[in-house]
């Protein structure tokens, strides 16, 4: 059987949240390209909102403007350590920067191959086929599926069996990453291939989204069938709704056929 082709439409919220004082998460993306980043910045002042714009603009930048010929993974991995580059040179300038960092999480596309890349706790999710009638085989049953996995303390915790997931979700170390950009010389993003079908709809977002709902509540507001930009609104609500205590950033990619 034939796969489908896909074409792809996209959303994107950001917003401060109720407790924090200025918005240190940022986002870009290009449909025309295929390219579609959230980050999350770290560190005192307004290093942290420095970090995830300039991880932004260079991933941007380098994604959009491919002249190599190399496979698009390649390509983000190297796009991914220039913008560590970038990062820690505008810190060795200005010395009130020193320290900052950020999450990543990146969708890349090319027809029906997707690529997921992270660094960080910033994720992606796909919700397959969740409108069945943008896909010629509707599953029965849309359900969310967390594709990046955290780097984190308890994400490690977790998977060695020390930490429950309800317990790593209410730890006073939950905040605490274990690998981001600009935070050391070099860093490795892991990188999670699929295969796109039209119906699947991708989820990139800051923690400020998935600290405050679980995913069970995420897949509800995702099977809604409005627009994506009316999507990205209810989410941001809802979290500020729960709380709203850090920035929330969500970028929603739907695949169509």
């Amino acid at each position: 059987m034939a796969t489908a082709l896909v074409h792809y439409t996209a959303a994107a919220v950001t917003d401060r949240g109720r407790k924090r004082p200025s918005n240190e998460d940022a986002f870009g993306f290009s449909v025309e390209h295929g390219v579609y980043v959230v980050c999350d910045g770290m560190g005192g002042a307004a290093a942290g909102e420095v970090a995830s714009s300039l991880a932004v603009d260079e991933m941007m930048r380098l994604l959009t403007h491919r002249s190599s010929e190399n496979p698009l993974p390649a390509d983000a991995e190297q796009a991914v350590n220039a913008a560590n580059q970038v990062i820690l040179k505008r810190a060795q300038r200005s010395p009130k920067l020193n320290g900052m960092g950020t999450t990543l999480v990146a969708l890349l596309v090319s027809g029906n191959h997707a690529w997921m890349v992270n660094v960080g706790d910033s994720r992606g999710y796909r919700l397959r086929n969740s409108h069945p009638n943008s896909s010629p085989n509707p599953h029965p049953n849309p359900h969310l599926d967390q594709i990046t996995v955290d780097h984190s303390l308890v994400e490690e915790q977790v998977r060695i069996g020390q930490m429950t997931r309800l317990e790593a979700s209410r730890s006073p170390l939950r905040n605490v990453i274990t690998r981001a950009l600009g935070t050391q010389s070099s860093v490795t993003p892991d990188i999670f291939e699929l295969q796109a079908e039209p119906g699947d709809l991708f989820l990139l977002c800051s923690d400020g989204l998935t600290r405050e709902l679980s995913d069970a509540d995420i897949e509800t507001i995702l099977g809604t069938d409005v627009p994506l930009d009316q999507l990205c609104t209810r989410l941001v609500a809802e979290a500020n709704e729960a709380g709203g205590h850090d920035n929330i950033t969500c970028l929603l990619v739907r695949a169509q056929a």
